[in-house]
């Protein structure tokens, strides 16, 4: 009999079985997939970490979380300065001081704050009814046409006037020369990788990979005193309910015989006409010598059986039906839906670790 069946071997239940080896508590994992690491995989590839399911940089200002993450994988010194590509000229993100010169030439946040201010007094939106009416209350024509209408409408499969104004609460505007694009006290990228984090995580703990716990439910549950799923909450009850939905990217991945295509980790590409959101080369993440590069192509797509669901569509219709799914949950007993599917909510990998720190203790005490 174990303590914990924990099913999925990404970042939340890797946590989750490194907590429970710490605590001396017998652990099985269960990964349908023949690998562990789910979304944030790496790969070693001619020196060069590649980041199979997009870029992932750990952020955070919790210094609990960046302890226990960085006790299976030191983080190096990266900081993430994405550039935004739009027709043929490119701009620092987050928008910032030197967003608004390479836009209007302006070169104090005076300008910049001034010709801000006209542009959203020239719109007129009082009471925004949907994205783009909200994005134009917010920064104006300017920034909204370069830098959000484009890249939005390919991420989400749907022309800004379509989409909800609820999805954008805010759009942060810095007023400083300052490109690094996250605002918390910590960040960068494992020296060796993400899948070494995982493995680490996992040592010592009992894995069977390619092994799907839905397909033996009732067996498998018989085997522990608790169970800690972090699979689609919606499949685990056979989508009683009906089907969540997500959304998704197709990876499209490139081995380039060049030192160096972008001289930058991440570009974004904010015109509507070019099919990728944006393109990711994966040396400048850690960087280590190599006289090729990896670059991916990130293409947004609904979701797909048989795709990695991402994004939560965290819409009214889709929170109502997850509330069914929580509630049914709630009797199920001993087993714990966890993490960014079996909670249906899009966690980064600092939220992860502070929700599984939080679950753990509630549990162990």
């Amino acid at each position: 009999m174990y303590d914990y069946l924990i099913v999925g071997a990404g970042l939340f239940g890797a946590s989750f079985a490194a907590l429970c080896k710490k605590k001396g508590l017998k652990v099985l994992v269960l990964e349908k997939l023949d690998k562990v690491g789910g979304a944030i995989r790496s790969e070693r590839k001619d020196n060069i970490d590649v980041h199979l399911y997009g870029p992932h940089i750990f952020h955070t200002s919790d210094k609990e979380a960046l302890d226990f993450f960085q006790e299976y994988g030191p983080l190096n010194n990266f900081i993430n300065c994405p550039l935004a590509y739009y027709n043929g000229k490119l701009y620092h993100m987050p928008f910032n001081m030197n967003t608004f010169y390479a836009l209007w030439g302006t070169i104090t946040p005076a300008e910049a704050k001034a010709k801000i201010e006209e542009q959203k007094k020239d719109c007129a939106v009082l009471e925004p009814k949907n994205l783009e009416e909200q994005a134009l209350s917010l920064v104006g024509r300017d920034i909204f046409e370069t830098l959000i209408k484009g890249y939005t409408e390919k991420q989400w499969g749907r022309d800004c006037k379509d989409l909800p104004a609820s999805i954008i609460k805010r759009l942060p505007l810095r007023f400083t020369y300052n490109n690094n694009y996250f605002n918390d006290t910590y960040q960068g990228v494992p020296y060796d990788g993400y899948t070494k984090v995982i493995e680490n995580m996992l040592s010592g703990v009992e894995v069977r990979l390619s092994t799907d716990y839905l397909e033996n439910k009732e067996e498998f549950r018989k085997l522990a005193r608790r169970v800690i799923y972090t699979g689609e909450i919606d499949k685990y009850f056979d989508y009683c309910f009906g089907k969540l939905n997500y959304r998704t990217l197709r990876f499209e991945t490139e081995r380039l015989e060049t030192e160096d295509f972008q001289g930058n980790a991440v570009v974004n590409y904010t015109e509507r006409e070019v099919p990728y959101t944006r393109i990711a080369e994966h040396k400048h993440f850690n960087p280590r010598p190599s006289p090729v590069t990896y670059i991916t192509k990130e293409y947004p797509k609904e979701y797909e059986p048989g795709d990695m669901p991402l994004y939560p569509i965290q819409d009214h219709v889709n929170l109502s039906l997850y509330s069914m799914y929580k509630e049914k949950a709630a009797k199920e007993e001993g087993v714990f839906f966890c993490g960014r599917l079996g909670q249906y909510k899009y966690f980064d990998m600092d939220d992860t670790i502070v929700e599984c720190l939080k679950i753990f203790k509630e549990l162990e005490g």
